[in-house]
């Protein structure tokens, strides 16, 4: 059975932003527990509200089959430039110890408008930070997923997943992932 991380922010996490209190969809509708099911994979929800890009990488398990890795959106919405979280991106994946084989970098999909994100730079920001992703992962001879291609709903803050959003993000990711 394969052993798999999912390490990001409070969309890997499943949060609900209708929750005041930093509630969380149920299991059935986070795309880190769909992933689970369909698969029957292990795996593991390393997922955090807030979290940025750290400035080291985690100690990951070395019987760790495939470590996915989707970050950046609190980085942009902090005020860093793609540019600059491209560059902490770096360096927290060359601090892994795990074969590159053994990595999968997703880019989140792109800010969308609403009560979060209410400027259209910030939204071309998160594009072109999907855009230093792909190259990232290609130098570092890494896997890499383009989330803004899966059809992933916004909630009404233009950050994070809706239930319908999380099952759209599964079904790309599983496609992305198939042997």
């Amino acid at each position: 059975m394969r052993k798999v991380i999912c390490f990001g922010d409070s969309n890997t996490w499943g949060y609900d932003p209708r929750s005041w209190l930093g509630g969380r969809y149920a299991p059935d509708s986070r795309w880190v527990d769909i992933l689970a099911a369909e698969t029957g994979w292990t795996v593991g929800n390393w997922g955090a509200n807030g979290r940025e890009i750290p400035a080291a990488a985690p100690d990951i398990p070395a019987d760790t089959d495939l470590l996915i890795v989707m970050l950046g959106t609190n980085d942009l919405l902090q005020g860093r430039s793609p540019g600059a979280a491209a560059e902490r991106m770096e360096r927290f994946l060359t601090g892994l110890e795990l074969a590159p084989e053994k990595v999968l970098l997703i880019a989140p999909p792109p800010l969308s408008p609403g009560e979060w994100v209410t400027d259209q730079p910030l939204i071309a920001a998160s594009q072109t930070f999907a855009r230093c992703c792909r190259t990232l992962a290609g130098r570092l001879g890494i896997r890499f997923a383009d989330a803004g291609r899966w059809n992933v709903s916004p909630a009404y803050d233009g950050v994070h997943f809706t239930e319908q959003g999380h099952r759209a993000f599964a079904a790309g990711l599983l496609k992305e992932i198939a042997p």
